[in-house]
């Protein structure tokens, strides 16, 4: 389910300056700033197309949403729908640089939604669960910060689950057939709505970070 490149696409994200954050690192510690609020910030990993973050930021306005996708043909699709939605930025950087983006304890909430698996084990430090993001995520994220995972790839859920646990994170939520189990409403991404679609068993685990 890869998207093709968009055409001319230095050309075409350009317009969309007020929405995407070219030079993340230069606001490093003065995301409130951006914002002009103080409002506490989520952080989606691999945005994607963006339905997941937009609805976020539409339904919960008084909440600063970020969203970090790597490639940028799929992250101009996500611009598209993110206009006019003033607490929504995005941002195309790696994951590995988080670090460069965001000070200390200036992110209270985390998604990781369908992260590539890596299944191959000389991959692992790929993984967006391995110690070393898990790293980057407990330096950003505030005391008691919250990060939610969905994955449809159960090998990369349990290991998830085990990273988790070797930190003695509080697991907060955990869910072995999301769309099955949850009568609540749930905003699902594009991919979600896919495996929806086809009946595929989707994994879900909400962790809160120990002081």
């Amino acid at each position: 389910m890869r998207l093709r490149k968009v055409k001319n696409i230095e050309e075409k994200i350009k317009q969309f300056a007020d929405i995407i954050i070219f030079e993340p690192q230069l606001q490093k510690g003065k995301w409130r700033k951006v914002f002009a609020n103080d409002n506490p910030i989520h952080l989606e990993i691999g945005t994607g197309k963006g339905n997941f973050i937009v609805a976020n930021a539409i339904k919960d306005p008084n909440i600063n949403f970020i969203g970090c996708e790597v490639s940028r043909s799929i992250i101009y699709k996500a611009a598209l729908k993110a206009q006019n939605i003033a607490n929504l930025r995005l941002i195309n950087i790696d994951a590995s640089f988080l670090q460069d983006v965001f000070e200390e304890e200036e992110i209270s909430h985390l998604y990781l939604n369908f992260s590539d698996p890596w299944p191959k084990a000389r991959h692992e430090k790929r993984r967006l669960t391995s110690p070393k993001f898990l790293d980057i995520y407990q330096n950003l994220l505030k005391k008691q910060g919250i990060i939610e995972l969905k994955s449809d790839d159960q090998h990369f859920f349990e290991y998830s689950l085990v990273k988790f646990h070797e930190r003695n994170w509080d697991f907060l939520e955990l869910n072995l057939d999301l769309h099955k189990e949850q009568t609540a409403e749930i905003i699902t991404t594009e991919y979600e709505e896919k495996f929806k679609e086809i009946g595929k068993t989707i994994y879900y685990i909400k962790v809160r970070i120990k002081e």
